[in-house]
């Protein structure tokens, strides 16, 4: 096999390679002969069918098989050599490939960049604390007392703060409102609907009575196809229940499986908690990755932005908005452990302008997915490679874990999550990114100078969403 580079640009490198022709004759031949060992063929015995009669046979389709397989294998026998390091698959273009002649091939290929070593302790990064005030333990417990709230039949015509089960069906002129009907549906009279003057035409309705409540939907109404119309419900009353008064107790823990309301209200702090301290890592991560994009620019594989912009270009068609990552909405990371082949990747959550929709300054939202793209690899890859210098893997157990709350999440369906990711071991990927993502973070949170800065759950929640002010790639 001959090997000769013919273009270096940058990260690009593009060879010739030559098998020759005696080389792929021989494989040819070799395969050949296994199949004259196997195959049965009227009037040979078998392993007795003559060479000629099998290369007449098979010749064409074994021919086509050894040099698909020379191929790759004489294109990872010339990455390897040169100690190469792909971003992608390489790209091949064949220039002869002729019965009797040498194959002849031009090999594409872009090469992983040399990343600097970041200097982790010069990062100066804030975390956010947050504890959870007792008063927002106490509202989570009256919403939960609320729910559990009971309820009992009572034989007069319904007072605000009633429960009213109904058979109801929605009209606009002759047409149903989809969605609007239903059986047995509860009302609860003063808990404010969604269209003005419903609840009130139901105060003092008995059961058994049949009222029509004649409405108006809001001029702002969510669904815009009922928005401003004039609608008709047919509301059957069966029942009217009457609350009980709001009980906060040891009773209360044990109606929803605890111990009593001191163990309620631990479980409900805690629970709190985690979802503050969940919004406090996003934004230390986020201050995290833009410190690291500030610091760090390295040229990156043409191709792997490509595949970037690609993928958000096709959202942005297909919504006809900026993606979410782009717009404003939470976008985690995800980062694939690194190897030869990785196309590691991060979605971070950058800001840029709202464009209007396809078509409109279309050239402006290109340029700035484009460079959107670039700083998103270019995260990705540093992230890769700071993974795979200081030995951070993804084990078993924790995919394991991951597929489990995965299947957790579609209740009645966890069998089919875990036929499907045991027969797609592809999609483990997609679970396996972001824990190492997220080992790598923590590794290099270790490593930083990190400063606390106690401040409220309000303030915390008054602070702009990260995703919409970070500069940062997918």
């Amino acid at each position: 096999m001959q090997v000769t580079e013919t273009a270096a640009d940058g990260l690009k490198r593009e060879y010739t390679i030559t098998v020759p022709a005696g080389d792929l004759e021989q494989e040819i031949t070799r395969r050949l002969g296994e199949i004259g060992r196997q195959v049965r063929l009227p009037g040979f015995r078998p392993g007795k069918v003559p060479m000629q009669i099998l290369r007449t046979r098979f010749g064409p389709s074994v021919r086509g098989e050894v040099l698909q397989s020379t191929l790759q294998a004489s294109s990872a026998e010339a990455i390897s050599e040169r100690k190469l390091r792909p971003a992608l698959p390489p790209k091949v273009d064949i220039v002869s490939a002729g019965e009797g002649a040498d194959l002849e091939y031009k090999m594409a290929i872009e090469l992983l960049p040399e990343i600097p070593e970041p200097s982790f302790a010069e990062l100066d990064i804030e975390r956010l604390v947050v504890e959870v005030p007792e008063e927002e333990v106490d509202g989570a417990i009256e919403r939960i007392a609320e729910q559990q709230r009971k309820s009992e039949v009572v034989e007069r015509p319904a007072e605000n703060g009633d429960i009213l089960i109904v058979d109801l069906e929605g009209r606009i002129g002759e047409q149903e409102i989809p969605g609007a009907g239903g059986k047995d549906r509860q009302i609860v009279l003063g808990a404010g609907s969604s269209i003005p003057g419903f609840e009130d035409q139901l105060v003092g309705a008995s059961a058994g009575e049949q009222r029509r409540v004649r409405v108006t939907f809001p001029a702002d109404y969510a669904v815009a196809d009922l928005a401003g119309k004039d609608a008709d419900f047919e509301v059957d009353v069966k029942e009217v229940r009457r609350r009980s008064p709001i009980a906060i107790d040891d009773e209360l823990g044990q109606a929803v499986g605890l111990e009593n309301l001191a163990e309620l209200r631990q479980e409900l702090r805690q629970r709190l908690q985690r979802d503050y301290d969940a919004a406090s890592r996003l934004r230390l991560k986020r201050s995290l990755l833009d410190k690291l994009a500030e610091g760090h620019d390295f040229p990156v594989p043409p191709g792997m932005v490509d595949l970037e912009f690609d993928n958000i270009w096709r959202q942005y068609q297909a919504q006809g908005e900026p993606p979410p990552a782009v717009a404003g909405a939470e976008a985690t990371p995800a980062v694939g452990e690194v190897g030869a082949e990785a196309t590691p990747a991060i979605t971070d959550g950058d800001a840029v302008p709202t464009a209007a929709g396809p078509g409109q300054n279309d050239e402006a939202a290109r340029a700035e997915y484009r460079r959107l793209a670039e700083r998103r690899v270019r995260l990705g890859l540093l992230l890769a490679e700071v993974g795979r210098k200081n030995n951070i893997t993804v084990t078993p157990d924790e995919v394991n874990q991951a597929i489990t709350r995965e299947a957790r999440r579609h209740a009645g369906y966890e069998r089919h999550v875990l036929d499907f990711y045991r027969q797609n071991p592809g999609a483990i990927d997609t679970l396996r990114a972001p824990i190492f993502e997220d080992k790598v973070i923590d590794f290099i949170v270790e490593l930083a100078k990190i400063g606390e800065r106690k401040i409220t759950p309000r303030e915390l929640l008054a602070m702009p969403d990260p995703a919409g002010e970070v500069a940062l790639p997918s």
